[in-house]
């Protein structure tokens, strides 16, 4: 088997890699300088279609993480470059917050609930049961389903909540209809990432806390993977999937000699 190339660019989980229930992990502020510094591309990526770009921007920055607007990819960034790709300027009817909402119109989207081209679920804290419903009888009329990620709960100081994931399940329950899911483990969230900072998979690298999505989508899309210890990925677990990454470490300060 030939050698893999250099990591010459770089994609990055955010939650459990650089970031963990609102506290940057020993280790991000240096492996983020070092990429600013090294001037390599890279990505930090999150599933979560909440926030645009410039609300994560303003919320790692009061962390004392420094990461540039151009240099974050989202679930919801990656559904509406999939959906421009697919039927330009089209319509939505969409169940989310302003990260998702805001992409589709920067890409011409008309959001409606009358005759949409697609019905489009992402993340929020307040799902409707009204949207919900209004959301099962625009597909079964016709539309089609698009999701931005699979994530079937996500975290609170509380505990778990459920998630897009959970929420689609019960749509395609009550219309036997499966959505697409555009983010991770979808290799296309990472390829579609790697198209906006100019890089190739076979000299780029993966880093993540999950087995399911971040090392899974890595793989998929040829890149090296690292996994990280210091989010929802225990040692024990890595051995209970039929792929494993590149790598396992124990937290992104392991990684930051290799930028």
């Amino acid at each position: 088997m030939a050698d893999r190339k250099p990591i010459e660019s770089w994609l990055t989980d955010m939650d459990g890699v650089l970031i963990h229930e609102g506290v940057p992990i020993p280790g991000a502020d240096a492996f983020l300088k070092k990429l600013r510094e090294s001037g390599k591309p890279f990505l930090v990526l999150t599933n979560n279609s909440i926030y645009t770009p410039r609300d994560l921007h303003a919320r790692l920055r009061r962390m004392g993480l420094e990461v540039p607007l151009e240099n974050i990819w989202t679930s919801a960034l990656a559904t509406a470059q999939f959906l421009d790709d697919q039927r330009p300027n089209g319509s939505a009817y969409v169940i989310g917050e302003a990260g998702l909402t805001t992409a589709l119109h920067d890409i011409g989207y008309v959001l409606t609930d009358h005759e949409p081209d697609y019905v489009v679920l992402g993340e929020t804290r307040t799902y409707s049961f009204e949207a919900m419903t209004k959301a099962v009888r625009l597909i079964s009329g016709g539309a089609r389903f698009i999701c931005t990620n699979p994530d079937e709960t996500g975290p609170s100081t509380e505990g778990p909540l459920p998630a897009t994931g959970a929420v689609a399940a019960l749509i395609t329950k009550a219309t036997g209809k499966q959505p697409y899911f555009a983010g991770k483990p979808n290799p296309l969230m990472m390829r579609t990432g790697l198209n906006v900072i100019g890089a190739h998979s076979e000299s780029s690298a993966m880093i993540g806390d999950r087995m399911d999505t971040d090392v899974l989508a890595g793989m998929e899309a040829g890149m090296q993977t690292f996994l990280v210890l210091t989010g929802l990925t225990s040692p024990d677990q890595v051995e209970n999937y039929p792929y494993r990454p590149s790598k396992v470490v124990d937290s992104i300060a392991d990684l930051v000699d290799l930028v």
